[in-house]
């Protein structure tokens, strides 16, 4: 782990390693001093959850440390798992049509898509554009590649299964969700396909408002996302929130969520109706503008602009953007902002065939973030480590509760 913000003196704090197995330990009577990065990251991380309005971004980094429910099972595909699952199932669907489909590569040389370019993104977006001008035999083949595609990146990303072992989520939502009623609630904003933070939610016993209603079939409406769960005391007039409860906003859809055909509502688990996923290509900023996404980027972009506002950005990589520009927007007008980055890219890294210069050098907003915090701007730091290994920095500042201790008992004999 590594830290960078204002206090580090332009450099990357590295977390100091073990100490080597058999060395002896320092004497009981002195006072061991707590590792510098260690220290600054877990400062940076409490002071952004002690803000008023908490607010989460979580890309695909979230996801990727999410271990198979079974053996052998399916993870989190990364962008070059997505290409190479298209491409096996484009030559197998080539092989076996009659007469023979296109295969991949011919596929690629239709669209004039480089061939030693592995982009799932700009394959899928030069596909979209060659079908404007493509006609006849050859517009139907590309047709018939982005259903293809489409329907394998939803059956890659659904990949978590009901009490799918989620670990580091659930210990993320006990630390973070949990705020003081005179706080607003922890907002997620996540652009993964994925149902990690909803099924995080139902093991750990959260009530999460993601803008459905709590009618069969769950339908979505922005209004829910006003309401708040209460709970009654004693049958008086008094009402205490409950502490369980954080709001999650799919930016770029979900697996689950379906768009009915003649109403145009959309709807949780249905049988039929079209998916609602903002799909890899380069018109997600165009498609964002439609609803229901613009729901959500219109909440997103109310939340970050909010007083005595935190923002956690973890496993994204400013890659959209559609999202980096709300936040350098906040930014440079909300002074009561604090941002804190965390992705496992950041600082600069050695292999074997060459050096890397980190994200904070090659991508132009982390950049730019990078460079605030060297001139002093004491709202941003940036954690060079993955998700699991911040979850275990971010501060416990509020007890474990009775029904999280006993959910996990009951977990834990297995009658839940």
């Amino acid at each position: 782990m590594q830290v960078f913000s204002c206090r580090t003196n332009g450099q990357w704090l590295a977390e100091m390693p073990p100490p080597p197995p058999g060395e002896p330990l320092a004497e009981p009577s002195v006072p061991e001093a707590e590792d510098p990065a260690l220290a600054e990251a877990k400062r940076v991380l409490s002071d952004m959850l002690r803000c008023g309005n908490f607010v989460v971004l979580s890309g695909l980094g979230t996801s990727l440390c999410v271990q198979p429910a079974v053996q052998g099972g399916a993870k989190a595909p990364t962008m070059a798992d997505l290409w190479q699952q298209v491409q096996e199932k484009q030559d197998a669907t080539a092989a076996a049509s009659t007469p023979a489909g296109l295969t991949f590569l011919q596929l690629m040389q239709l669209v004039g898509h480089p061939q030693d370019k592995r982009d799932i993104e700009a394959l899928m977006s030069r596909c979209r554009l060659a079908e404007s001008f493509l006609s006849g035999a050859q517009k139907e083949e590309v047709v018939k590649f982005v259903a293809l595609a489409e329907a394998q990146i939803i059956a890659a990303t659904n990949f978590i299964s009901a009490n799918h072992p989620l670990p580091v989520h659930a210990e993320f939502l006990r630390r973070a969700a949990r705020r003081p009623q005179r706080k607003s609630r922890m907002k997620i904003f996540t652009t993964n396909y994925d149902r990690c933070y909803e099924e995080a939610g139902r093991q750990g016993r959260y009530v999460v408002v993601d803008g459905f209603s709590h009618t069969a079939p769950p339908t979505f409406d922005a209004i829910h996302f006003s309401y708040e769960t209460v709970r009654r005391l004693n049958d008086t007039e008094s009402y205490d929130p409950i502490p369980n409860s954080f709001h999650l906003y799919k930016l770029h859809g979900s697996v689950d969520w379906q768009r009915q055909e003649i109403s145009g509502e959309i709807t949780k688990w249905m049988p039929d109706g079209k998916p609602v996923l903002i799909y890899p290509r380069n018109s997600k900023y165009e498609l964002a503008f439609e609803q229901p996404y613009l729901e959500m980027i219109s909440a997103f972009q109310t939340a970050v602009r909010e007083p005595d506002c935190g923002v956690l950005i973890v496993g994204f990589g400013f890659n959209d953007n559609h999202l980096a520009e709300p936040i350098m927007s906040a930014i440079r007008s909300n002074l009561s902002l604090k941002i804190v980055v965390v992705s496992p890219g950041l600082a600069p890294w050695e292999t074997e065939q060459q050096q890397h210069l980190g994200e904070c050098i090659s991508n132009r907003y982390l950049a730019k973030l990078h460079d605030l915090a060297i001139a002093g701007d004491a709202r941003i730091a940036l954690l060079n480590c993955g998700f699991e290994q911040m979850v275990s920095l971010i501060p416990d500042l509020a007890a474990e509760t009775d029904l999280e201790r006993h959910v996990a008992r009951l977990r834990g004999i297995g009658a839940v």
